[in-house]
């Protein structure tokens, strides 16, 4: 089955902290690096964790008062699909229609020239 890969901001947040610790992680420890950040209820925190964990992005365990979340979708996993939607919806799935627009936005010529690299050593 084919999740809904397009997370809202907050769920994205909470997932970008996941994939950052070693699973699995405490309510806790995303509660204290969220909250490092951007100061959140706790009640808004359970919420983005109970809607990831309901998209199928997020397992929970229980091990006594404590829930362990282990993240179900790799963050790799996560930015191919979004990327693959963002060339698809904005670019008509073209590439090259893209390669213009990244041209246009004022690339640097650094930029270029590691993705030029990229492209001669087959890394993409």
């Amino acid at each position: 089955m084919k999740k809904n890969y397009s997370l809202p901001d907050g769920e994205l947040e909470v997932m970008q902290i996941i994939w950052q610790c070693e699973p699995p992680v405490s309510r806790s420890t995303i509660e204290s690096m969220l909250n490092a950040e951007k100061n959140l209820a706790p009640s808004t925190i359970l919420t983005f964790l109970s809607r990831l964990c309901d998209k199928g992005f997020l397992k929970v365990e229980h091990q006594g008062r404590t829930n362990l979340y282990t993240p179900l979708v790799s963050q790799k996993d996560y930015l191919a699909e979004e990327s693959r939607r963002m060339l698809d919806k904005l670019y008509g799935g073209s590439l090259s229609a893209f390669a213009v627009a990244l041209s246009d936005s004022g690339i640097s010529k650094d930029d270029l020239d590691e993705l030029r690299a990229m492209l001669e050593e087959d890394k993409l």
